[in-house]
């Protein structure tokens, strides 16, 4: 008996071999140069910040050289599947403007190289498994999970490296006859590959990130295919699609590296060209006076959802990404601010080899300042889109009286430095509530009053002001001098310079009064221009503020 025939053994109907796959998958017609990348999730949870992270890189790159990136849906573990997974892996990569050149979602198929759910190759993986069978580079193994626990147990003991392979591999030294009769037997089994490396041994190998690597040689004989559902693992699976759709790049977190060599090998025992692979740092956070890796478990930021929820321009966390993509990202979007991000040319050596550093508050600092640039009609579609999805209560109010809401967003926006209030659309509510009655009325008030702080001063402000002063259809220039002017009148200075050398000397300042007047409308010290919060106000709301003040 021969290895040819332990293969159709186990493989009785698959009729096409490696050979027949290479016609069906031709080179791809790009230019010189191109690269092809993918993004290649297994949809067993939610959309993960590093996901993601590795996903604008493989679509810069692709975009950068006029290449091609595809989705490719790694759904060979079955077990750990959650149904709606896919779902938001495809909305999320769609929400940001990051869409595969090729694809497969609800029935539509973009591109020639699919399928793109590898459950669904699963006759291709078995005519590359049973190739390697042939040419006695892989093998079944019959060993139980008792027998397999106990291996482990008996090399921790002694301190030995854990693992299946060289003399602990009982199964691959099976004569070929006591095999096919343990499958005829039904007994279960996974098929591994036999690996002819040496651990003791070196070799040397580029990754773009890294640089030059010494890694040792794999010499274990690691799973290639399940027993139960017959599926490959992704050690095997990634490397068969990988040169099926003609990847060029791998993008990856830094946590693969150690399963390099399996891969490596695994394309060395096919005789096919590996991709270059491109091992990202791991995205870390300060906690505290510690620096740890950003957690699934511990940090609601890790899930792309926390961005969508809280309402963060889909530029912002691009950006923010991309400034730990590559350090010379910020100086470039400065002396570029109008072209996309896609059109920056990424370099793996300009890339940190260790940790990437994501900091919630540089993201709302770039958020702030994107917002801040936007018109008042972006701002308010934004929000209304927004809330219409995450807080429909404030959606009704705010499309009310559309232009009422683009006046207050307006305030302090039409300057050469306008206002960065807010890093979020789930921001802006609590920051503008007091410009709608609706709101301000139900709200629980705590009233800043800051210096001035005797209701009877403050009522002789209040009274004297919207009695004496107060015009909606002053100018800004007219209206600060009736504050100074009222001001005066009361025995509040206007001489700022004097008050600060000498604060006792004085009853206050016109600073002052202007807080008494902005507390009594707003309830808050600190808001945008007052002036314009004046203008906008309505009349008959500004007086019953005022009239419940007094």
């Amino acid at each position: 008996m021969t290895n040819k025939d332990l293969a159709n053994i186990i493989f009785p109907d698959i009729t096409k071999t490696i050979d027949d796959y290479k016609e069906m998958y031709p080179e791809r017609n790009l230019p010189e140069g191109a690269k092809v990348t993918r993004f290649a999730p297994s949809p067993t949870g939610y959309m993960h910040l590093g996901g993601f992270y590795g996903a604008i890189i493989d679509y810069v790159l692709a975009k950068n050289s006029n290449g091609l990136f595809y989705l490719r849906i790694e759904d060979t573990d079955t077990k750990r599947e959650v149904k709606e997974a896919v779902d938001l892996i495809v909305e999320s990569l769609n929400h940001y403007g990051i869409v595969p050149d090729e694809s497969e979602y609800n029935g539509v198929i973009k591109g020639n190289y699919g399928p793109y759910y590898q459950s669904e190759r699963k006759e291709i993986y078995h005519a590359f498994i049973k190739y390697l069978i042939e040419i006695g580079r892989a093998y079944p193994c019959f060993c139980t999970k008792e027998e397999l626990d106990e291996l482990r147990k008996h090399q921790e003991e002694r301190k030995f490296r854990t693992g299946y392979y060289g003399r602990y591999a009982k199964c691959r030294v099976l004569p070929i006859e006591k095999q096919i009769e343990k499958i005829q037997n039904g007994e279960e089994y996974v098929i591994r590959f036999k690996s002819e490396g040496n651990f003791d041994l070196k070799f040397k190998t580029d990754d773009l990130v890294k640089g030059t690597l010494e890694l040792s040689q794999n010499d274990e004989d690691f799973v290639i295919m399940k027993s139960n559902d017959k599926l490959p693992t992704y050690h095997f699976a990634h490397v068969v699609d990988d040169y099926l759709m003609h990847t060029t790049h791998v993008v990856r977190g830094e946590e693969w590296l150690s399963s390099l060599p399996k891969h490596l090998e695994l394309f060395r025992a096919f005789g096919f060209k590996a991709p270059k692979y491109i091992h990202t740092p791991l995205l870390i956070k300060k906690d505290g006076n510690s620096i740890r890796k950003i957690s699934k478990r511990k940090d609601p930021e890790a899930s792309m959802a926390y961005y969508k929820d809280k309402g963060y321009p889909t530029e912002a966390l691009v950006e923010a990404l991309m400034t730990i993509i590559n350090s010379n990202y910020e100086e470039w979007h400065t002396q570029n601010p109008d072209k996309k991000f896609d059109e920056f040319v990424y370099s793996p050596k300009k890339m940190s080899s260790s940790g990437a550093f994501f900091d919630l508050d540089k993201l709302d600092n770039i958020s702030r300042n994107i917002i801040s640039k936007m018109t008042k009609d972006e701002v308010y579609k934004n929000l209304y889109k927004w809330a219409e999805e995450y807080n429909k209560d404030f959606a009704e109010i705010i499309s009310k009286d559309v232009d009422y809401t683009k006046s207050i967003l307006n305030i302090e926006r039409e300057q050469k430095k306008p206002r960065k209030d807010y890093a979020c659309y789930s921001e802006i509510e609590s920051q503008i509530w007091y410009m709608f009655p609706e709101l301000y009325k139900n709200h629980e008030k705590n009233f800043e009053w800051g210096k001035i702080n005797s209701s009877e001063d403050i009522k002789e402000i209040i009274t004297e002001y919207f009695n004496n002063f107060f015009d909606k259809n002053d100018d800004k220039e007219t209206w600060f001098n009736k504050v100074k002017e009222l001001s005066e009148k009361l025995g509040y200075t206007t001489d700022m310079k004097a008050y600060k050398e000498n604060p006792d000397n004085f009853k206050g300042s016109v600073a002052d009064v202007s807080t008494v007047i902005r507390v009594a409308v707003t309830t808050k010290s600190m808001t945008p221009d007052l002036y314009e919060i004046l203008r906008i106000l309505p009349q008959d709301e500004l007086e019953l503020r005022v009239k419940e003040i007094m």
